[in-house]
């Protein structure tokens, strides 16, 4: 664990990281994500009888337009030139999960894009759903693994066997 926040100066102000030092290299990360819904709701996904059109289709684009806009979402984040962006989805009676990789040869990690390619897959997912399942949940948005650069490879290990689908 780092003894400070990169983000921050020493006076505590925020900042954005110079990666101007490192050399370019592969990078990949994976995320994952679930939205939550009613059997019914994963049914009609699956048969694809949504009425607003093919839910996985247009979740699958705007993940995918979500990884190359992270830099303009999140502040310090640094706009990077993504190489490739994947985006699965698991069909569960209970939910849909999302699994997004993505792809770079830069100078810092994708880690956010791959977070905010899944998060706005599953944001979709629930507007084009809502009008037959008001109560779904979005949750479980997680770095499953990430490789390449200074710290090399992380993989998160599952103690929920549940969790661990290897999309």
């Amino acid at each position: 664990m780092p003894e400070r926040l990169t983000h921050l100066d020493p006076l505590g102000r925020a900042r954005m990281v110079d990666v101007t030092p490192k050399d370019p290299s592969h990078r990949r990360a994976v995320a994952r994500g679930r939205v939550y819904m009613q059997p019914e709701t994963t049914a009609l996904v699956a048969r694809g009888a949504v009425g607003k059109g093919d839910v996985l289709n247009v979740a699958r684009v705007a993940g995918i337009q979500a990884a190359k806009r992270t830099a303009d979402l999140i502040p310090l984040c640094h706009p990077l030139l993504v190489g490739a962006v994947l985006v699965n989805f698991h069909i569960d009676d209970a939910y849909i999960e999302i699994e997004a990789h993505v792809d770079t040869v830069d100078r810092t990690g994708v880690e956010m894009e791959a977070l905010t390619a899944v998060t706005v897959a599953a944001l979709t997912i629930y507007d084009m759903c809502k009008s037959a399942d008001r109560a779904m949940t979005i949750g479980d948005v997680t770095l499953w693994e990430k490789t390449g650069g200074r710290s090399g490879v992380y993989r998160r290990e599952s103690s929920d066997p549940e969790l661990d689908l290897g999309l």
